[in-house]
């Protein structure tokens, strides 16, 4: 989501998007797209950007290389995860794919980082 705000758009932000635009796939969970709407419409309840600068934000996003991931994630591992490392049940969602799949985990996220690293999640730089 840094890709949509000014003040959120750091070099790792920049450096992810310019990967998913050389075609490198990433593979997100359902819940995504509702945290992307989630984001933006109170973004757009704050004044930080308005329904224009969202729908921008949608058509990129629908250009690029992502899928859902449409497998049942496992509840009770994502419920551990969230309790042993003190993330939200949504960040647990992205640390449990990135275990099941074996997929390398892309976040700015401090405590996320953390997490994976801790169960050796490899974390893209």
């Amino acid at each position: 989501m840094g890709w949509c705000f000014i003040d959120e758009n750091d070099r790792y932000t920049s450096k992810m998007l310019s990967y998913l635009e050389a075609d490198m796939t990433a593979v997100v969970p359902l819940l995504w797209t509702i945290e992307v709407c989630n984001v933006l419409v109170v973004s757009e309840r704050k004044r930080r950007i308005n329904p224009a600068d969202s729908s921008k934000f949608l058509s990129l996003l629908s250009s690029l290389p992502i899928s859902l991931d449409t497998s049942v994630p496992n509840q009770y591992e994502i419920c551990n995860l969230a309790r042993r490392h003190h993330l939200s049940g949504y960040d647990a969602s992205y640390l449990e794919l990135a275990m099941r799949t074996g997929y390398s985990l892309a976040t700015a996220d401090t405590p996320l980082r953390k997490a994976a690293q801790q169960v050796g999640v490899t974390l893209l730089q």
